[in-house]
C-alpha cells in the first residue's frame, strides 16, 4: 500500500570519499477522491463500505475543495440520486434521496428545525456522508430514502495551519482560516480552530448576506483507552429575503430569474451556538462504548413576504410576515460496541440509547397584505403600502423522542457477512397556542433491518437488504386521533467493486421503497386530513470515484428514479413526486500534473444533469413540469510547495435553470460565476 520513491545522491562517508546513496521515501497509496471507509457519526461501527448492505456515498474534503463549492447544494448535487427540493429565504437548504425528503444530520444529530435554521457553514465540514436507503435503525425518525450527515473536521496531532481568501463574481469575499495542533508535549491534548468570514452579493436583484463563524475544538487523550472530544461553534448569519419566482395557472411567470418579489433590505437575522461532547472508551479490544451529547440554541427573527394572486393574470398583492423565534435542542446518544465470536461466527454488538429534547418558541408575530395589487412584470417594493398588521399569537413546540436499538453483524465465513437489527421508537410533542387549549401528540413504532453481503471474489461485494422506517404524522384527525406514523418498506440489491485497489471503487444499487400512511385530504371535512395515502419510488444508482491513474482523479453518478402516488383519494394516482427528476447524472473529473516544471497544475471539468421535475407541491396535478437542464463547470488549480492557487468557473454556458419548487413558488440557479481562491499552509 506504499508508494516508493528512489532518488540517487551523494554521501559523504570520509573526509575525501563519496559513496552512492539513495533516499527511499514513502507514502500511502490511494486516492484523494475515495474513501474506504464511512465515519462512526454515521455507521456507529468502524466497517468498510463493502460490507455494508446498503450504497453509502463519500464525498471527501479534497473534492468539494477541488470544486471551489461555496454552499452545500454544490457539494450534495455530486451524490446520485440527490436532488435539491427548497430552502428558506436563501439559507437553510433541503434535498430528496430517492423520490422523498432527506434526513439532515450534523455529526450524527439531527439537523431539523429545532437544532438549525441557518445555512450549513463548509469550513469545518470535512466530508459529507449520505447514506442511501431506510436508516431508521441508527437514527429514529427518518424518511425512507436516506439521511445527509455533515462531518466536522477534528484536532491533528501534528501542527498545521492554513490561511484562506476566496473572492467570486457577485461580490463575493471569503477569508478562513484553519489552525490545528497539539497543545501539550507529549501530543495528549489538541485543539482545532476554524475561522470564516463572509460577504456576498447576488445574482438576484439587491440581495446580500453577511456571515461570522467560529468553531473551536479541543481532543483530549486521558488515557491510551478513553478520549474526550469538545466541540463548540457559534454562527452569525444575516441574509436578504429571497422569495421565488411565481407560479401562475401551472406556469413559471416568465419575469427575469433576477428579480426579487419583497424588499431586499429586510433581513433574515439568526445566532446559531452549538456545543457537543464526545466521550469515547475502550473498555478492552473487544468492548468500547461511545457517547455524544450536543446542545444547540438558535434565535433569530424570520421574517418574508408571499404573494397573492389578484386573479387578473399579472396583478397581485404582496404579503409580508414577521416571526421572532428561539429554537433550543438537547440530544444525547450513546452506543455500546461488542465484538466477540461464537464457534466459528464473528459478532459485532451495537447496543445504543438515544434520546431528544427540542423547544421552540415563537413570540408574537405579524402579518399584513398590502393595500393594492402591483403588475409582476413592473415590480416596485417603494410603491406598496400595507394594511393594518395582523397579530400571531406566542406559540411553542416541545418535541420529545427517546430510542433503543440493537445491530449484530456476523461474519458466518470471510466473505459472507448477515447484518441483522431493530430500533423502537417514542414520540410525543406538546403544542400550545397563546388564548387556546394546548394538544398533545404521541406515537410509537419499531424498524427493522436485515441484510447480508456476499464477496464472490475480493474486490466484489453483491448485497441485498431489507428495511423499514417510520416519521411521525404530527396531528389528529377530525376525532381528535392522533394519526399513525409514516412507514416506509424498502428492498434493495447491489454490487460493490474495488476496480483499483484502494483507488477507484463503484457501487450499483437497485431499490424498490413504499411509503405508507401518507395524509391526504379528508373527504368529508377537507380542514382535515386521512392517511390514506401510498407513495412509491423505484430505481437504480451507478457511482464511481476514486483515481483512474496517478494524479487523475473522478467521481460520477447516474441515477434512475421513477417516484410516484400510488394511492390517493384524489385524482392523483401515477403523478410524479414532487421535486423528483427521473434522470440525472453528474460528472467530475480533475487530472494533476505529478513530476517535471509543471507538477502541482490541475485541470478540471463537471458536468451536471437533472431531468424535468414535477413542481406540483400537492401532487394534484402534473401540469407544473421544471424544464431540464445541464450545467457545466471547470476550474484549474496550481499546488506548489506550501500554497494553493485555484480558479473555478461554474455554470460556464451561463444556463437558466430552476433548482426547485416549493409551494407557489420556484428558485432560480445561479448564472454563469467565477470563483478564486488562494490559500497558504505553513
Amino acid at each position: 500500500g506504499l508508494t516508493l520513491n528512489l532518488v540517487p545522491g551523494v554521501a559523504q562517508t570520509g573526509e575525501d570519499d563519496e559513496a552512492l546513496q539513495l533516499i527511499v521515501t514513502g507514502e500511502e497509496a490511494g486516492s484523494d477522491y475515495f474513501v474506504p471507509r464511512a465515519s462512526r457519526r454515521t455507521l456507529r461501527t468502524d466497517v468498510d463500505l463493502r460490507d455494508t448492505p446498503s450504497a453509502v456515498q463519500v464525498i471527501p474534503r479534497q473534492l468539494i475543495e477541488d470544486q471551489g463549492a461555496t454552499n452545500i447544494a454544490d457539494v450534495v448535487r455530486n451524490a446520485s440520486g440527490v436532488s435539491f427540493n427548497s430552502s428558506e429565504a436563501g439559507g437553510r437548504e433541503f434535498f430528496i434521496i430517492r423520490g422523498f425528503d432527506a434526513g439532515i444530520y450534523r455529526n450524527g444529530f439531527r439537523n431539523d428545525g429545532f437544532s438549525n435554521r441557518a445555512a450549513l457553514e463548509l469550513s469545518n465540514i470535512e466530508r459529507v456522508e449520505v447514506f442511501k436507503g431506510p436508516a431508521a435503525l441508527l437514527f429514529g425518525r427518518t424518511e425512507p430514502a436516506g439521511i445527509i450527515n455533515y462531518v466536522t473536521e477534528r484536532p491533528l496531532r501534528e501542527p498545521a495551519y492554513e490561511v484562506k481568501f476566496t473572492a467570486g463574481s457577485f461580490d463575493f469575499y471569503r477569508p478562513e482560516i484553519d489552525l490545528t495542533g497539539p497543545l501539550t508535549a507529549d501530543g495528549d491534548l489538541a485543539y482545532r480552530l476554524n475561522l470564516a468570514y463572509e460577504n456576498a452579493g447576488s445574482f438576484r436583484d439587491g440581495v446580500e448576506s453577511e456571515l461570522f463563524f467560529i468553531a473551536p475544538t479541543l481532543s483530549w487523550d486521558i488515557s491510551d483507552n478513553t478520549e474526550l472530544a469538545i466541540e463548540f461553534s457559534y454562527l452569525d448569519d444575516s441574509r436578504s429575503i429571497t422569495p421565488g419566482i411565481p407560479v401562475l395557472n401551472d406556469e413559471v411567470v416568465d419575469i427575469p430569474l433576477s428579480t426579487v418579489l419583497g424588499d431586499p433590505d429586510v433581513r433574515r437575522e439568526l445566532e446559531e451556538t452549538r456545543a457537543e461532547l464526545y466521550l469515547d472508551h475502550r473498555f478492552s479490544d473487544n468492548l468500547s462504548l461511545n457517547t455524544a451529547v450536543r446542545y444547540s440554541h438558535i434565535s433569530g427573527n424570520d421574517p418574508g413576504f408571499f404573494s397573492l394572486s389578484a386573479g387578473d393574470g399579472n396583478n397581485f398583492n404582496l404579503g409580508k410576515f414577521t416571526d421572532p423565534t428561539v429554537w433550543r435542542s438537547f440530544d444525547v446518544r450513546s452506543d455500546l460496541i461488542a465484538e466477540f465470536n461464537t464457534g466459528a461466527l464473528e459478532h459485532t454488538i451495537l447496543f445504543g440509547v438515544e434520546y431528544v429534547n427540542g423547544d421552540e418558541r415563537e413570540d408574537v408575530g405579524s402579518s399584513s397584505v398590502s393595500t393594492e395589487t402591483f403588475d409582476i412584470f413592473n415590480f416596485s417594493f417603494d410603491d406598496l403600502t400595507f394594511g393594518e398588521a395582523e397579530i400571531e399569537p406566542a406559540r411553542s413546540f416541545d418535541p420529545e423522542s427517546f430510542g433503543i436499538y440493537l445491530q449484530n453483524q456476523i461474519a458466518i465465513a470471510d466473505n459472507l457477512q448477515l447484518v441483522v437489527g431493530g430500533r423502537f421508537d417514542t414520540f410525543s410533542q406538546e403544542t400550545e397556542v397563546e388564548g387556546t387549549t394546548g394538544t398533545q401528540f404521541s406515537a410509537d413504532g419499531f424498524s427493522p433491518r436485515v441484510g447480508i453481503v456476499y464477496r464472490p471474489i475480493e474486490p466484489v461485494s453483491l448485497y441485498a437488504s431489507y428495511a423499514r422506517s417510520l416519521f411521525p404524522n404530527f396531528g389528529t384527525n377530525v376525532d381528535g386521533d392522533p394519526f399513525a406514523p409514516e412507514r416506509g418498506t424498502a428492498f434493495e440489491v447491489g454490487v460493490k467493486a474495488e476496480i483499483v485497489k484502494d483507488r477507484l471503487f463503484s457501487t450499483l444499487a437497485l431499490y424498490d421503497i413504499t411509503l405508507n400512511n401518507v395524509r391526504t385530504p379528508d373527504p368529508d371535512n377537507p380542514r382535515f386530513a386521512i392517511l390514506t395515502g401510498q407513495q412509491r419510488s423505484q430505481g437504480i444508482e451507478l457511482d464511481i470515484q476514486g483515481e483512474i491513474m496517478p494524479g487523475w482523479n473522478i467521481f460520477a453518478g447516474y441515477a434512475y428514479t421513477d417516484a410516484r402516488v400510488t394511492e390517493d383519494n384524489r385524482d392523483t394516482i401515477g403523478n410524479s413526486l414532487f421535486n423528483v427528476p427521473e434522470h440525472n447524472f453528474n460528472l467530475w473529473t480533475k487530472y494533476t500534473i505529478q513530476e517535471g516544471s509543471l507538477a502541482g497544475l490541475g485541470v478540471g471539468a463537471g458536468v451536471f444533469f437533472v431531468d424535468e421535475r414535477s413542481g406540483d407541491f400537492f401532487n394534484t396535478s402534473n401540469d407544473l413540469l421544471l424544464d431540464g437542464f445541464t450545467r457545466v463547470d471547470a476550474a484549474i488549480s496550481y499546488k506548489r510547495d506550501n500554497y494553493r492557487l485555484g480558479l473555478n468557473f461554474q455554470n460556464i454556458f451561463d444556463a437558466e435553470f430552476i433548482t426547485g419548487a416549493a409551494i407557489g413558488a420556484v428558485q432560480p440557479g445561479e448564472p454563469f460565476t467565477v470563483v478564486g481562491s488562494v490559500s497558504v499552509e505553513f
